[in-house]
């Protein structure tokens, strides 16, 4: 089952700075029947204004991965981390027994787009941990390309603590792919831009998102080009 989440469903806030799409419950966004899908627990695109950010707040038993679409994050945490975070990079910061860090858009001039998602670990009470790699942008071109994953990271790929792996992908125009799941698991799909046509039928648009079950196969084509992420689930 294909169930696809458009883009002006979500959540919208807008404090000045700040502007917020929630594809899950988060903040003051409180709904009981759209509180993760399976351990994706928080899915935010947000935009900050130049020298504005998250002042030091702290998190527990969670796994946060970013990814920044325009713009940079400066990240610093209570490990001693001190980062740069920008387009081409991935950061995943394992909460664990707790963690107090801060984000900031370190750019005096131009705004910094990002997405945050939260995973729910499989394993409480893990010791606070960072780690943020570099991919190759170009090995995305008509491919799903792994970014993160908990079974095979590697030198581009980050370690995460669950049973999943996230992909980032640019199609072309006119073409597919295709992605074959297990039995039993979920697949999340978010368009960062463009448009994509799920098993020749789904259509989803810039933003829109997709919760996909009980399907084993994926083709995935592009009428005029996109670029988007896709999450392997329990």
């Amino acid at each position: 089952m294909i169930k696809v989440y458009p883009a002006e469903s979500r959540f919208s806030a807008d404090h000045g700075w700040l502007k917020s799409n929630f594809s899950f419950s988060f903040g003051e966004y409180h709904d009981p029947k759209n509180l993760n899908f399976g351990p994706l627990r928080v899915f935010n695109d947000d935009t900050v204004a130049p020298q504005k950010g998250f002042g030091a707040h702290p998190h527990r038993e969670m796994e946060i991965v970013s990814v920044v679409l325009s713009g940079e994050i400066k990240h610093e945490d209570s490990t001693g981390n001190s980062e740069i975070l920008r387009p081409g990079e991935i950061q995943r910061m394992t909460a664990g027994t707790g963690i107090i860090h801060s984000e900031f858009n370190s750019s005096a001039t131009e705004e910094l787009s990002f997405l945050q998602l939260w995973f729910m670990p499989n394993e409480r009470g893990l010791a606070p941990s960072y780690e943020q790699k570099a991919y190759d942008p170009t090995a995305m071109k008509n491919n799903l390309l792994p970014v993160v994953s908990g079974q095979a990271p590697s030198e581009r790929v980050v370690s995460i603590h669950q049973d999943l792996t996230m992909y980032l992908s640019e199609l072309e125009a006119g073409k597919a792919l295709t992605f074959t799941q297990q039995q039993d698991r979920r697949t999340y799909l978010f368009v960062i831009e463009g448009e994509l046509t799920l098993n020749q039928e789904t259509q989803l648009r810039r933003r829109d998102a997709a919760r996909i079950t009980d399907l084993t196969q994926l083709e995935i084509q592009s009428g005029t080009g996109s670029t988007f992420m896709l999450i392997d689930l329990p």
